[in-house]
């Protein structure tokens, strides 16, 4: 092994200039491919952490206003979801997992001592931290207990504990929203630097304080299981708004009474759009890679050209034709692999460089609407475009080895002379 390589140093020190040249387009297609596919990976970050850990298998249902007549009701109707429609969609759909309810109630001012602040109430059912992907700091979210006996227990956000608690521990202690007290026990994470604040409540809680314990929810969300194809999906959906009319007397088609944001269908077709995307982004990458392996094949045909007289001596002191495939094959992979490793090294580090710049402008976090976040290579992409780089190698050595393979020792030692 150690003579292969030093046969292989020695006729690449021939021609240095050309063998840089050549090693300069594999490495800028590998490298033009690490940035694409960084590039997609950014972009594809960027949109998934919109989603943030909200569940892609949900279902937001809003009341909306009646767009047909239907059995003597005239259009125009206002449809508002309740509570005892949560409790139908939990007990009549199997395919439902989960269920819970938002309703957002007027703006209040709260005060802790010298304190004060405004804040959005939103009454809340407990199962919305998970389905939403809320994260606390600290303390617990709203439970059962709470909704069953209509506590007077809030969770609170970060501007709030920073503009009222100065940063310190809230948990335990009491807060005046409005003309009500409550109990704090959570303190959910989020940007402490928002001047807005927008904490929740039991969701029985705000009805009877703020809505005259009126059972009227502004949203519905579920999670739903076994809905694997859009035509389920679908009928799901129609089964749902016919035995929603049936409640609150409306046209089953008329899709304006209830509005259904799917988060599904929505997670679905960024999939297929990323998915578009990144079989682009191979393509234009792979194309640029082929400049540069068409460039490696170049060279090393030259030096079998002006190497047939040694591999016409080797064949007559017993060279074996697949010594010679195997020169010229690990030449051909070494050249490609090296100065691949290169590109793709200073491309992985470009897109380290793009990621930190786009995470100090972006010091929030994730969440906060960006497009292009963190764009990075897996492991997987990058097995991927060493596997490339191999492959690469062998194509671009092949036909200049199968043409000295297949010399013969007197044509070669003709060409000598």
């Amino acid at each position: 092994m150690r003579e292969l390589l030093l046969e292989i140093w020695t006729s690449v020190r021939r021609n240095k200039l050309r063998t840089c040249l050549t090693g300069f387009s594999v490495a800028w297609g590998i490298f033009m491919l690490a940035i694409l596919l960084g590039s997609g990976n950014g972009l594809k970050h960027g949109v998934e952490s919109n989603f943030g850990d909200y569940a892609v298998n949900s279902i937001d249902l809003y009341g909306g206003w009646t767009s047909k007549p239907y059995k003597g009701y005239q259009k125009g109707r206002h449809i508002r979801m309740r509570n005892s429609d949560l409790e139908i969609i939990a007990r009549e759909f199997p395919e439902v997992e989960e269920v819970a309810a938002n309703s957002w109630f007027s703006g209040q001012k709260a005060t802790y001592g010298k304190e004060f602040t405004s804040v959005w109430m939103r009454g809340a059912l407990p199962k919305i931290a998970r389905i939403e992907g809320r994260k606390l700091s600290s303390g617990r979210f709203i439970n059962d207990t709470d909704v069953a006996e209509y506590r007077k227990v809030i969770v609170i956000d970060e501007p709030m504990r920073r503009i009222l608690f100065k940063g310190g521990d809230p948990l335990g202690k009491e807060v005046k929203v409005g003309s009500s007290v409550f109990r704090i026990i959570g303190v959910m994470e989020g940007d402490a630097q928002r001047n807005s604040s927008s904490c929740y409540i039991p969701l029985t809680t705000g009805q009877l304080l703020y809505a005259a314990n009126d059972p009227v929810v502004d949203n519905a969300i579920i999670t739903v299981q076994g809905l694997e194809t859009d035509q389920a999906l679908e009928d799901f959906e129609k089964r749902l708004l016919r035995r929603l009319s049936a409640e609150h007397y409306f046209d089953p088609e008329d899709r304006s009474a209830i509005w259904i944001d799917n988060n599904m269908e929505r997670y679905k077709s960024f999939s297929m759009v990323f998915a578009g995307i990144n079989a682009f982004i191979w393509i234009i990458g792979l194309g640029t890679l082929l400049a540069g392996v068409v460039g490696v094949s170049n060279i090393m045909l030259v030096t079998v050209s002006e190497r047939t007289a040694e591999f016409g001596i080797r064949k007559a002191l017993g060279a074996k034709p697949a010594s010679i495939i195997r020169l010229i094959l690990t030449e051909s992979v070494l050249i490609t692999a090296a100065f691949g490793y290169i590109g793709m090294v200073l491309g992985v580090a470009v897109m380290e460089l793009v990621g930190l710049v786009v995470g100090q402008a972006t010091p929030s976090g994730r969440g906060m609407g960006t497009v292009f976040l963190d764009p990075t290579l897996d492991l997987g992409v990058a097995v991927s475009a060493t596997l490339v780089l191999v492959v690469a190698g062998l194509i671009a050595g092949y036909v200049p080895a199968y043409r000295a393979a297949q010399l013969k020792t007197i044509d070669a030692l003709r060409y000598n002379k």
